[in-house]
């Protein structure tokens, strides 16, 4: 996790810079009062913002500057020039403003400007009578804070078995599990701010739904009513099903108390075994591995992520993995699990006082199916992320929504997508009857190789490389049919934010043509 750097650079902007030194659409990097400021000039106007994405800490000097937003290379939040709002996950926070003179060809800085709270009293907006929300996590959480952020100053109510959800869950196979980040950087808000915001946080299970009387009945027998309800509830890692997988040193990771429990196990561990080269199976083999554990990965594929990056990229991630001393067991898959060993399907045996099990995810459809919502894959939406009953939405992992960029019902497994539905679906139930049309976007990060990635490929024909992976510079597009569909970038950050909007302009113009056809308007039914 970034914590972003306090060291300023460039002028300072309260004595002032020549306007003629502010080329048109280009970040440039000062300082006022003490903090780094960001000036851009856009369309004749000079905006003054933060220049420290307020998510991890990304250098915004470095991102792109898109319309009247800036997007942050890290991770591709998204902020309004003028008011420096975010516009788009995973940041949550605003960056500050500043005020700005310009006069005799010189532009200052003059103070910072504040922001409006966020309040369940601002403007009114109109709305259902209540909207409850099924899942604290990335999607729901986001849904909560934007319905405020909308004005909207009805009922929310947030429901989730985990009593510490909302959280930083990317986080949990990264940092945190490193013991490079403390747990205070793991709740995504102070403790008291659902309270103070007027979102009502309820830490039972949702049991069931009834569309008609539009109630939703908890674990505890409490019935919850509705005028818009979310269901954002994720999905769920896949268990093993082979002699020992129960055994109380084998973990998956999804929750925080998971989280927890792998580190109390890596303090009494000396070997662990990884099953799965999955995203999370890579990151936890490097925290463990950070942790001073000797750590084995073993997965079916002959290389990791072969389906998702490609060999070029799979073969990359592994030599750094390896260079940091993870072993790999390729081509297998375990047979069995001891309290000791992690038996192979070739009769290898592998020595582990811990085995952490990363297979992939499914999606959790149990109430939607129950409640009668058309499932398929995930709850099918439409493209305002609403399911076949009327005034129920859903977001995030579960959500199987029609691309407008590649014509496809899809359904994507990462956060910025969660948080960045949570958000449309909030303001569709504000009856804004915006569609969504975001472009995938996901990161990860190995030892000292991130890798973002931009679009929807689910096959592909040719994967191109430009560059070189081994030196941490390159990029990848994946291509089907000879359409570029995706695009994954190692240390070309800028080349990755201008990817996706150059997608983001191919859905706009495509949208502007084709609603309210292709499925963009009507049920999901």
């Amino acid at each position: 996790m970034g914590a972003g750097s306090t060291e300023l650079h460039g002028p300072d902007l309260r004595q002032g810079v020549a306007l003629d030194a502010l080329p048109e659409g280009a970040p440039f990097l000062g300082h006022a009062d003490g903090e780094p400021v960001l000036l851009v000039r856009n369309g004749g106007v000079v905006h003054a913002i933060g220049a420290t994405c307020t998510h991890w800490g990304g250098p915004l000097a470095e991102g792109l500057v898109v319309g009247d937003t800036i997007r942050c290379p890290w991770h591709h939040a998204c902020f309004s020039l003028r008011t420096g709002e975010a516009l788009g996950a995973p940041a949550l926070n605003p960056v500050a403003c500043w005020a700005v003179e310009v006069r005799d060809g010189i532009v200052r800085v003059t103070g910072k400007e504040e922001h409006p709270p966020l309040s369940p009293r601002g403007r009114s907006a109109d709305g259902p009578e209540s909207v409850v929300i099924i899942g604290a996590g990335a999607a729901g959480s986001a849904a909560a804070e934007m319905l405020r952020r909308e004005g909207y100053a009805g009922p929310v109510t947030l429901v989730d078995p985990d009593a510490a959800a909302p959280y930083d869950r990317p986080n949990l196979s990264k940092d945190y599990l490193a013991g490079n980040a403390p747990e205070e950087w793991i709740p995504l808000r102070p403790e008291g701010f659902y309270a103070e915001h007027g979102i009502e946080r309820v830490a039972a299970r949702a049991e069931a739904i009834d569309t008609t009387a539009r109630t939703v009945t908890l674990a505890d027998g409490r019935t919850l009513r509705y005028g818009a309800l979310l269901l954002a509830t994720g999905s769920a890692p896949v268990r093993l099903r082979i002699p020992g997988a129960d055994l109380p040193h084998v973990h998956v990771l999804r929750s925080l108390d998971d989280c927890r429990a792998i580190i109390r196990a890596a303090q009494q561990a000396r070997r662990a075994v990884v099953l799965g080269a999955s995203f999370i199976g890579m990151e936890v083999a490097a925290a463990l591995r950070m942790r001073g554990l000797e750590v084995t990965v073993v997965a079916p594929e002959s290389v990791p992520f072969l389906r998702t990056l490609g060999p070029a990229l799979g073969a990359a991630i592994q030599r750094v993995h390896q260079s940091h001393g993870v072993a790999f067991r390729l081509g297998h898959i375990a047979a069995e699990i001891t309290p000791s060993h992690v038996r192979l399907d070739d009769g290898e045996t592998l020595p582990a006082e811990l085995v952490v099990v990363g297979i992939g995810v499914r999606p959790e459809t149990t109430l939607a199916q129950a409640a009668g919502l058309e499932v398929d894959d995930g709850v099918v939406v439409n493209a305002y992320l609403e399911t076949s009953a009327p005034g129920v939405y859903a977001a995030g992992d579960i959500a199987r929504w029609p691309d407008p960029r590649t014509g496809e019902r899809i359904r994507v497994e990462h956060w910025a997508v969660a948080q960045r539905q949570g958000q449309a679906a909030a303001r569709n139930i504000l009856g804004k009857r915006e569609p969504y049309a975001d472009v995938p976007f996901f990161w990860t990060q190995h030892w000292d190789m991130p890798i973002a990635y931009v679009g929807y490929a689910a096959a592909w024909d040719e994967a191109r490389v430009d560059g070189n992976p081994a030196a941490l510079d390159c990029a990848v597009t994946y291509v089907r049919n000879g359409r570029e569909l995706a695009f994954a970038t190692i240390g070309r950050d800028r080349a990755s934010l201008r990817a996706e909007a150059e997608m983001q302009r191919g859905i706009a113009a495509r949208l502007a043509r084709d609603v309210p056809a292709g499925g963009i308007s009507g049920r999901a039914s």
